[in-house]
């Protein structure tokens, strides 16, 4: 049975570390124990500072970049390059630093890729890809061992909104139309495909973010708030400061 885990650390500086130190432990864990090690990256400020932190750690040297699979929950459906494209500040932050494999660098496809402007036929590239990358014959999907999220302030999670049409999608991968936040079209993992991690991370930061992560760890619906739904096959973690963990029970903290 999945176990659910909240940590409060005092500001967002110290959750960026914090995350970044879980995470590089993490990959080592997976490469030592398979040889190889899959990531979930997710987007937002937080999640910048996070790979930017990555970066200082010591410990970053142990890992076998070369033998780290990366992927997306899900990203802004514009032109390679842009700025405000997931991808764009994961590779700017941390990724251009490290000695990856490109090939094992999944970024879901941009409007001016090999699908053009057409969202839902590069959504159905990119379940493809995560298809060629499971084990033949077992699954749709790869082994996850994190899958990182940020927490919107209305509780959204990758590009799932709130009694949107794209928290009802059963695929892998959805294209997502009229998105509340802009830019309005994006491509997202779907909820059943975030529920196939073996680890959920849920990340938040700041006094807006307090509302929907203690109406989440609540037990809110997953249609009316997302991040409800946002669970790990063994485990889920919420990685919170202070004020996003204002509304959390102290009873439900496992650090303050």
């Amino acid at each position: 049975m999945s176990e659910t885990v909240v940590v409060v650390v005092p500001d967002a500086d110290i959750l960026a570390s914090t995350v970044a130190a879980r995470l590089v432990i993490k990959i080592i864990d997976a490469q030592a124990g398979r040889g190889w090690a899959s990531v979930v990256l997710t987007g937002g400020r937080v999640a910048a500072k996070v790979l930017r932190s990555v970066k200082e750690l010591p410990a970053a040297d142990a890992v076998d970049w070369s033998r780290v699979d990366l992927w997306w929950g899900d990203e802004r459906f514009l032109p390679a390059g842009d700025q405000d494209r997931n991808e764009t500040q994961a590779r700017e932050a941390l990724l251009d630093a490290l000695p990856l494999d490109p090939a094992r660098v999944h970024a879901m496809p941009p409007s001016d890729g090999p699908d053009g402007d057409d969202a839902k036929a590069a959504a159905a590239r990119y379940a493809r890809e995560l298809a060629a990358a499971a084990k033949p014959g077992s699954s749709e999907l790869p082994h996850f061992d994190v899958l990182m999220l940020g927490v919107g302030e209305d509780g959204h999670v990758a590009s799932i909104f709130p009694e949107h049409p794209g928290g009802y999608e059963t695929g892998t991968v959805a294209a997502v139309h009229n998105s509340p936040k802009p830019p309005p079209t994006r491509i997202s993992l779907t909820m059943p495909t975030i529920r196939t991690a073996e680890e959920v991370w849920l990340i938040a930061a700041g006094k807006d973010k307090a509302a929907p992560v203690g109406m989440a760890i609540e037990g809110a619906g997953p249609q009316q708030l997302p991040a409800a739904g946002a669970v790990g096959t063994d485990r889920t973690l919420w990685l919170l400061d202070r004020a996003a963990a204002a509304n959390v029970p102290p009873k439900a903290r496992s650090l303050r």
